[in-house]
């Protein structure tokens, strides 16, 4: 990927946030990958924020020794694992950059397109996204189903996510504040990040292969995900059950009614147990699965009544940040 030369009169400082969960083995991967990208852009100071999402491996050792080598890393560690989203979160909480960029640490956001989020941003644009044009890297059933997503979310919803841009992009100052201002606990970060707004761009780059390791995400923590992207951003599943609702008293009661005439004409019969039963059981399913839509948005609701942060801080460590 060519690599884009620009230049600014006063020193800009650039937040780099990296969460990690068991990349071990990925860390001495993405160190240097990264670091080379950043020594290239000279007028442009960086701090790379690591977060530890209560790895179970040898992560956290291996981000404290690259820290105490480099003071641009500081490592957060959180007191357990609390999921991507609020690693994502604690790390944008802490970055003191006039820019941010979240970036995934198995190298398949290339840090080569650091530069070109940086230079965008620099003529002008408050958040600059990267978009992934070629995934042919991914599995096919993960490209599907992630299509299936964002086309399932943007129909429902008034907040239409970019199709194929993921958490790799450059936010200014302005647009991180406007996303700390949102209190939720429950958070799907590709939707605040399209909730918040501003003038935004977008950059297409091919998405290679991941250079360690294994994804965290399982089919059903995926489908866990965009259940909960759908209801963070729509209440069209509450609302359809009054049109099913709506529909279906209108059948029973045209079915009423010819059964009532059918008895005046024909005199009364004694109908077979198989269609009773098959009505029963179908809309005790209807019913089952509408409580089950209402209890997903109740769930919600009970959460965030608690009001618990979303992470909790064990430690942090390297540069100014040492405990």
């Amino acid at each position: 990927m060519p690599h884009t030369e620009y230049s600014c009169e006063n020193p800009t400082f650039v937040s780099i946030v990296v969460p990690f969960y068991n990349e071990g083995s990925a860390v001495d991967c993405f160190y240097p990958a990264l670091v080379n990208v950043l020594d290239r852009i000279p007028t442009v100071s960086f701090e790379i924020i690591c977060i530890d999402d209560g790895s179970s491996d040898d992560t956290l050792t291996r981000l404290r020794a690259l820290a105490a080598r480099d003071q641009r890393l500081h490592v957060i560690e959180l007191s357990r694992n609390f999921g991507k989203e609020a690693a994502l979160t604690a790390g944008i909480d802490a970055a003191r950059g006039d820019a941010v960029i979240p970036i995934d640490a198995d190298l398949q956001d290339p840090p080569e397109l650091i530069a070109d989020l940086i230079a965008s941003w620099q003529k002008g644009a408050d958040v600059v996204l990267a978009r992934r044009s070629n995934r042919s890297a991914d599995s096919l059933a993960k490209r599907t189903t992630s299509e299936l997503f964002y086309r399932l979310h943007n129909r429902l919803s008034t907040i239409q996510i970019p199709d194929n841009v993921g958490d790799f992009r450059l936010m200014n100052r302005a647009a991180v504040d406007a996303l700390k201002m949102l209190p939720e606990r429950q958070r799907f970060m590709k939707g605040l990040f399209s909730w918040i707004g501003f003038k935004t761009i977008t950059l297409d780059y091919t998405r290679p292969a991941r250079v360690a390791g294994t994804t965290k995400f399982s089919g059903w923590r995926l489908w866990n995900l965009a259940i909960e992207g759908i209801t963070s951003f729509s209440t069209a599943p509450l609302k359809v059950w009054t049109y099913i609702g709506g529909i279906f008293a209108l059948v029973t009661l045209v079915y009423g009614l010819a059964i009532v005439a059918r008895t005046l004409i024909y005199g009364v019969d004694v109908p077979g147990y198989a269609s009773l039963l098959v009505a029963i059981l179908f809309f005790g399913s209807l019913q089952l699965i509408s409580v089950g839509i209402l209890g997903e948005y109740l769930g919600r609701i009970y959460i965030e009544s608690k009001g618990r942060p979303t992470y909790l801080i064990r430690a942090n460590y390297g540069g100014d940040r040492e405990p």
